[in-house]
């Protein structure tokens, strides 16, 4: 077993496609060629205390929900002067050890570290959820739909001909087309030499609208194919771009609908039993903690940028780990409250889920929750 089924599992839980475009996710040390031969040390962050904990266990790999290298480095050196990640990485190098980031791809993938913070806050598992921005993903197969016009007579021909160019894909499915009658008319120029009728003459004749999705990198020899088999001279072709489909399961924060509204200070202590911690942070848009809710917005670790598209769908509680003072400020002039755990906090609870899940799927590798990784802050 290698690095790279360790990889494959990671991708199977939080496509690496989900992260959002500023993020460095994926394997960030190491080669995907390297023996799984160790247990593997799961950590929300990657510090010189976790990377004396894997080298200590022998580990083989790190999953590190931040990314260890997250900005550009331009030197990897050690001693004064050198940075967290350089030091970091220089170790797992040294060690042998491979480091893969799912961050905010695991955020946004169904059943991650956000349907987690969601799952503490809903009395029933059937309270409404949906991302607060739902991601879409086009289908690789059906990026553009190719449209032509064929007599009856050739519409299998040309159809099977399309299907063995690459289009007509859906799903598990292939020859996947539709095909409605209409009439065509044309006028051959001189020169011409129509398939029906007689250059120089207004034609009208019976046809099939004959579509079919296709690939994009598909569609040139789509094309050339259907020229060739389609008994027209000049057969007409459109070509439609096809919007990706969103998945309101998938994608950025949550928006969830509780079952019955409740207080914000009740929220408050569902959030602290969910994250077992002492205390967070309460910010009433009315000024008052009792203040009745429904609809709530959740995003872990620092959610800010998630606030007005929270509020658009009508959130009227926004829960994260942390914000700055000025978008607190801001948020609650809009009218929504917030609440928040704790940037770490909001997202440690989740990795004994995770290392569960990637268990699951690679029976025999040993998942480990680091015992080193801690919130930096404490309350006292």
């Amino acid at each position: 077993m290698t690095i790279s089924d360790l990889i494959h599992a990671a991708e199977a839980i939080a496509d690496p496609g989900l992260a959002e475009d500023w993020d460095n996710v994926g394997l960030l040390i190491g080669s995907s060629s390297w023996a799984l031969a160790g247990p593997v040390l799961l950590t929300i962050d990657l510090t010189e205390d976790v990377s004396a904990e894997a080298v200590a266990r022998k580990c083989s790999a790190i999953i590190s929900y931040h990314p260890p290298l997250f900005h550009a480095i331009k030197r990897l050196v050690d001693g004064p002067g050198s940075s967290l990640s350089q030091r970091v990485a220089l170790g797992a190098i040294r060690a042998g050890i491979a480091v893969y980031s799912p961050h905010t791809a695991l955020d946004a993938a169904a059943g991650g570290v956000t349907d987690w913070l969601a799952d503490g806050l809903a009395e029933h598992s059937k309270a409404d959820r949906r991302a607060i921005r739902p991601f879409a993903r086009a289908d690789r197969n059906g990026e553009v739909k190719i449209v032509t016009f064929v007599p009856e007579a050739s519409a299998a021909l040309v159809r099977n001909a399309l299907a063995s160019a690459g289009a007509g894909l859906i799903g598990n499915y292939e020859l996947c087309s539709f095909s409605a009658p209409g009439t065509g008319t044309f006028r051959g120029r001189e020169g011409s030499n129509p398939a029906v009728g007689t250059a120089g003459q207004f034609e009208s004749t019976p046809e099939m609208r004959l579509e079919m999705v296709c690939a994009r990198r598909a569609v040139a020899l789509a094309i050339e194919t259907l020229r060739q088999f389609h008994p027209y001279e000049e057969p007409a072709i459109d070509i439609y771009p096809l919007e990706a489909r969103p998945d309101r399961n998938v994608g950025p924060g949550r928006r969830l609908m509780l079952d019955q509204p409740v207080a914000l200070s009740q929220l408050a202590e569902r959030l602290k039993k969910h994250l077992n911690i002492r205390a967070v942070q309460v910010a009433s848009a009315r000024g008052d903690a009792e203040t009745a809710v429904s609809c709530v917005g959740l995003v872990p670790g620092a959610g800010g940028s998630l606030v007005q598209a929270a509020r658009a769908e009508g959130c009227e509680v926004f829960i994260t780990g942390e914000m700055k003072h000025h978008e607190v400020n801001a948020t609650l002039a809009s009218g929504v409250s917030v609440i928040l755990g704790g940037h770490t906090a909001t997202e440690r609870g989740y990795l004994p889920i995770y290392a569960r899940r990637l268990g699951e799927l690679l029976p025999g590798v040993e998942f480990v929750v680091s015992a080193a990784d801690k919130d930096p802050l404490h309350l006292r």
